[in-house]
């Protein structure tokens, strides 16, 4: 009996098991190892390799040579612990419900806190070189490779232990960490949000993953029970979520203190050399703008025709009736003519990377929500979906994904392993450059009065979600983590009179904020790994910027410079990468100027609906 595809669910079928999946549908990991049994092989020898480089402890600054060696040596082990890890995290992401998964990556996690005290004594040890010794080596001939990844490590001097130290930091990470695992397991594996009944009166499963598509039906009821019921789940577990979100920010607090960083904001910004202006001017600059974001509401609530808007109103299209079925196989399609622009190198290989199954797409139980990239060094860039055909939002979530493994691709191709990785700073803007590309494709193409007015909403949603929301997110932990430095308790009762402060700022006095709608900051994964969602606001008002620039010369010149920044990886600073593919975040101008693209557009769908 074939297996059921999840690509076409009947109304009423729940979220099928992880075996039940079409293995077309599915990623193939062989690439990084062809089974379980080779991953124990590798392990195995990531075990017994380790322990080795004790040997270079006391030793390895004596030449160039011998800097080299060890170097070499970290490398190789780097390598192999980023491919072991990389398989273990997409297993447990494709089915957290599998205890082998768990254990598997559990056990390596182990294994990384081990070969991490083993390694500790390596950064004291060469940043103890006095300044002279240190730029003579690392501007030796022999270590022109290493070159750049040595002045990185030297600007962390002020922030690496001694070697007893470090050892122990090494020992605790993984036991201060828990609150990760806690919280995907919780939330992806443990929560059961029963089910309820669609516009059409069919039952359907209430899931992380399928809450956005009840919450885009037209019909008010069906949105609002949705939320209701969703956040239930929320309530039942809201002061087990209230003591992990804690221990988060505990942990960056201590972690900073540890490091002798004057913040944990100014810890999470150092390695990328973000002043913290470019955080502070954020913040600043949508709060200048907000006026733009009540319009829009107020808009939406009558075109709606609701008496109040509320949270659960904001993601229906404004615009009825348009078809938003969409297979994946079509979605693949519109994605890859969108971004024609970006040459036939970069389409091609995006092409070959879906068909040869870098992708999983579809929802199964246990797997993890949302959607993702992931990738490891000249290993496939894997992606990780929830696809709904129902859903227009998961042709863009196709789009930015697709932005963050071509970003990878390129990276691996140009750059040795010690320079390719680059930071999550730049990263957003990859994956959101190729939904403007999308969005610009869309609005070319259509001659529709009505369309036109649903892919502007869609982009002013996007700017709204990207921009506006994450911004009061990056608000919200810097006033949290600036409670835990500052001495004040972090409770259930702290945390939402935080952000229900937050959302009557950024929702404005028109809107009806449901009180349930104050454990939405113990749901956001990213806040318990914080100081991320800044980067999706700059990352768009960069991308913005980058894209109008593609799309307004018709000569390759920005292309050039755009993939000259995607390649560019971790051999520059993310301020310097940016300024090489034109445009500068230290100034108020990108931010400024998609702000002020959302006040056109929405004018503009004011007038078309």
């Amino acid at each position: 009996m074939p297996k059921r595809t999840a690509a076409t669910p009947s109304p009423n079928e729940t979220i099928p098991a992880r075996d039940q999946i079409d293995e077309r549908d599915t990623w193939d990991l062989s690439s990084l190892y062809a089974d379980d049994a080779h991953w124990e092989l590798a392990f195995r020898e990531f075990e017994t390799s380790f322990p080795r480089f004790a040997e270079f402890k006391g030793g390895f600054t004596a030449s160039a040579v011998a800097l080299l060696r060890c170097l070499e040596f970290r490398n190789d082990l780097d390598r192999l612990l980023e491919r072991l890890g990389h398989y273990a995290f997409l297993r447990v992401a494709e089915d957290g419900a599998n205890d082998a998964n768990q254990a598997r990556k559990a056990r390596l996690e182990q294994a990384r806190t081990r070969a991490a005290e083993t390694a500790a004594f390596f950064e004291p040890e060469l940043l103890a070189l006095p300044d002279d010794r240190y730029e003579a080596l690392a501007n030796d001939p022999t270590l022109a490779p290493w070159r750049n990844a040595l002045r990185k490590i030297r600007r962390f001097k002020p922030h690496v232990l001694s070697e007893r130290e470090e050892r122990l930091l090494a020992l605790c990470r993984d036991s201060i960490a828990g609150h990760h695992r806690a919280f995907s397991q919780l939330t992806n594996v443990d929560m059961r949000f029963g089910s309820l009944k669609d516009a059409k009166g069919h039952p359907r499963e209430l899931s992380q993953s399928s809450f956005s598509s009840f919450l885009m039906s037209r019909a008010p009821d069906v949105r609002r029970r949705a939320f209701r019921q969703f956040y239930r789940e929320f309530a039942d577990h809201d002061h087990t979520l209230a003591a992990m979100l804690a221990s988060s920010i505990k942990a960056d607090v201590f972690e900073a203190r540890a490091r002798n960083h004057p913040s944990a904001l100014q810890a999470a910004l150092f390695a990328d050399d973000v002043p913290v202006s470019v955080y502070d001017n954020l913040i600043a600059a949508v709060r200048r703008n907000l006026e733009p974001l009540f319009e829009y509401l107020e808009l939406r609530r009558r075109h709606l025709k609701l008496a109040s808007i509320r949270a659960c109103d904001t993601y229906v299209p404004l615009v009825a009736d348009i078809e938003t079925d969409y297979s994946f196989d079509r979605a693949t399609k519109m994605v890859l003519e969108a971004l024609a622009p970006l040459g036939d190198e970069y389409v091609a290989a995006l092409r070959d990377g879906i068909a040869a199954r870098w992708v999983d797409r579809y929802e199964n139980r246990g797997k993890r929500s949302g959607a993702f990239s992931s990738g490891s060094y000249r290993n496939p860039p894997y992606m990780l979906m929830n696809y709904k055909r129902d859903v227009f939002a998961d042709v863009y979530t196709l789009a930015h994904e697709a932005g963050h493994s071509m970003h990878t691709w390129l990276c691996q191709k140009a750059q040795s392993f010690q320079d390719y990785d680059y930071p999550i700073f730049l990263a957003e803007v990859a994956s959101t450059f190729n939904e403007e590309l999308l969005t610009h494709h869309l609005l070319r193409r259509t001659k529709d009065k009505k369309m036109r007015a649903f892919l502007i909403n869609r982009q002013i949603d996007d700017i709204r979600g990207t921009l506006y929301r994450q911004t009061m997110f990056a608000e919200f932990e810097k006033i949290t983590h600036d409670m835990e430095e500052g001495g004040q308790p972090l409770t259930l009762d702290s945390f939402r009179s935080v952000y229900r402060g937050l959302l009557n700022d950024y929702f404005g006095p028109r809107f009806m904020i449901d009180q349930e709608l104050e454990l939405e900051c113990l749901r956001i994964p990213h806040f318990y790994s914080a100081f991320y969602v800044y980067k999706y606001a700059t990352g768009i008002s960069a991308a913005t910027a980058l894209a109008k620039k593609v799309l307004d010369d018709p000569t390759p010149a920005p292309r050039d410079a755009y993939l000259r920044f995607l390649s560019s990886g971790g051999s520059l600073m993310p301020l310097d990468a940016l300024r090489l593919a034109g445009v500068d975040m230290t100034t108020p101008d990108p931010v400024d100027n998609a702000l002020a693209l959302f006040a056109r557009r929405v004018e503009e769908l004011s007038k078309l609906i």
